[in-house]
């Protein structure tokens, strides 16, 4: 049984180290990939919509989950310094469009989550891992011309909508 316990501890800690199976993050520089997805209200968010705007697309794990949360509900908590800014932040993650709607609707986010259920943009952004089924907590900041501005391959979840909010207030100064 101990035996059992320890292998089974291992194989969890050693997926932890997975590297993401969909290739390399994104450097600043490089054009930011092509997307359409769905939205927690149904709505669709293209790429090509967003193109002349700042905006920042963040990957969490999954929704309600604790560190999850701490991250959306800072973003929530930062919204009117987001919001004057002139800044769009997505979340992205594998849930539904239904799952991140209960997730929005509970902690009051004011910002849209949208589902790549497919892992397609995960995979093309160096988020999606080889085994476990939830992407990397990552982020990337784009401009106006598409293309990443910032890369962000470490977010503490407390303090990432603080961390973005600056690097944002110092490129569009």
């Amino acid at each position: 049984m101990v035996r059992h316990s320890l292998i089974t501890a291992a194989v969890a800690l050693a997926t932890l180290a997975v590297p993401a199976f969909g290739g390399d993050m994104l450097q600043p520089g490089m054009p930011f990939p092509e997307f359409t997805l769905t939205a927690q209200d149904g709505s669709t968010v293209s790429s090509e919509a967003l193109h002349g705007s700042y905006y920042l697309v963040y990957f969490y794990p999954k929704a309600n989950t604790p560190g999850c949360t701490k991250e959306a509900c800072a973003f929530r908590d930062s919204w009117p310094a987001v919001e004057a800014a002139g800044l769009k932040v997505f979340g992205v993650s594998y849930d539904t469009p239904k799952a991140n709607l209960a997730f929005a609707e509970k902690y009051h986010l004011p910002f849209l989550l949208l589902s790549d259920t497919d892992h397609a943009l995960a995979k093309q952004v160096g988020a999606a891992r080889a085994v476990l089924p939830v992407p990397k907590r990552i982020s990337y900041l784009v401009g106006p011309d598409g293309k990443v501005v910032k890369a962000y391959p470490d977010v503490t979840p407390a303090s990432h909508a603080e961390e973005v909010l600056a690097d944002y207030t110092k490129l569009t100064k």
